[in-house]
């Protein structure tokens, strides 16, 4: 299992929060829906590993549920 290179054409800028997954064995962030790399078939990371950005992670997810809730359950004055 080798980096052929077809990874770059799935580049990613963003992180685990935008959905962006990281293949270990190319070191690169991918946008892909399935489990494997498309480029070397390793299985694909979802989570960061290290606590601190396991916690930046979780922030930054309930940030994003308080704004979709707001947006849901505000209702406009009349």
């Amino acid at each position: 299992m080798t980096c052929k290179g077809i990874c770059t054409h799935h580049k990613a800028s963003g992180r685990y929060a935008y959905g962006n997954k990281r293949c270990q064995h190319c070191n690169l962030f991918v946008k892909w829906e399935g489990l494997l790399c498309p480029c070397c078939g390793y299985k694909l990371r979802t989570r960061p590993r290290h606590s601190k950005f396991k916690e930046k992670l979780r922030e930054q997810k309930q940030i994003a549920e308080a704004k979709e809730a707001k947006i849901l359950y505000h209702s406009p004055k009349a």
